[in-house]
């Protein structure tokens, strides 16, 4: 039996609000962007990495970028993020997509490698890494740290949500069409095997969240560039006064619009 190609796409962008350039923000020389490709191209079941840009004028530097490395990139609609996603998978193929975004440079090779097996298994239409908006409406339990966040899916399942997602929520997040549609589709979400880690935060969408990623990345990086989960634990644990600096953010993250 062939095994499934799986593309990872990554939507990435200069223009954030809260924190602008951050995707090329350095972390030990090289951008934060280049540093979540290089964690997805070591999951062995991910055939090919892409980076999800806008045509504006802005994410120029984000295509030069990509083309001075030879990273496979696709320029579309700003505003569109769903149909931009969407041709850009479509562009490079895949039958079974991995989303990443931007704003998550200590995404784990090894909870993505889970994920995709898991999802594998279970005949899932959707699953996703438990944390963040995708799980935010359903009972604090054992989450994975935010941050952590990716999502794997078939690519018939990305079609019927580019063809019918309509409302502007849809159109800018990808992927809630389909996980507010249990009903419809059958959907997976992975937990971790113990504990619950939502104080957690991992994520970078604000400076303090940067500099606790950039820490994080000078205590590990040089052990072994692909550290995971388990080794960020260890390493809080000892030193748990650096993830105070931007704990205030939890909670503030504007999930509830998603199920509102």
């Amino acid at each position: 039996m062939n095994r499934k190609r799986i593309t990872a796409i990554i939507q990435a962008r200069i223009g954030s609000t809260r924190l602008p350039g951050k995707v090329m923000m350095p972390i030990l020389g090289k951008p934060m962007l280049q540093h979540i490709v290089e964690r997805l191209k070591s999951v062995g079941a991910i055939d090919k990495v892409v980076v999800a840009t806008s045509d504006s004028r802005k994410d120029d530097r984000l295509s030069e970028f990509c083309d001075e490395y030879s990273i496979a990139f696709y320029r579309g609609s700003e505003e569109d993020v769903l149909g931009r996603f969407y041709q850009a998978a479509k562009d490079f193929g895949g039958e079974h997509l991995l989303r990443i975004t931007g704003d998550c440079p200590l995404v784990d090779p090894l909870v993505v490698s889970r994920l995709i097996a898991y999802y594998f298994q279970n005949g899932f239409d959707f699953c996703g890494v438990a944390t963040g908006a995708g799980v935010a409406g359903r009972e604090v339990v054992g989450r994975y740290p935010d941050g952590l966040d990716a999502e794997v899916f078939s690519m018939d399942i990305l079609t019927t949500a580019w063809r019918e997602a309509t409302s502007e929520l849809h159109r800018e997040h990808v992927t809630p069409f389909i996980w507010q549609q249990p009903e419809r589709f059958r959907l997976g979400a992975l937990y971790p095997d113990n504990d619950d880690y939502s104080h957690c935060r991992w994520t970078v969408d604000n400076l303090e969240d940067f500099k606790l990623v950039q820490w994080i990345y000078e205590q590990l990086y040089s052990i072994n560039p692909c550290f995971g989960m388990e080794e960020i634990v260890d390493l809080l644990n000892r030193r748990p006064e650096k993830a105070s600096g931007n704990r205030h953010f939890i909670g503030k993250e504007g999930y509830e619009e998603f199920w509102t």
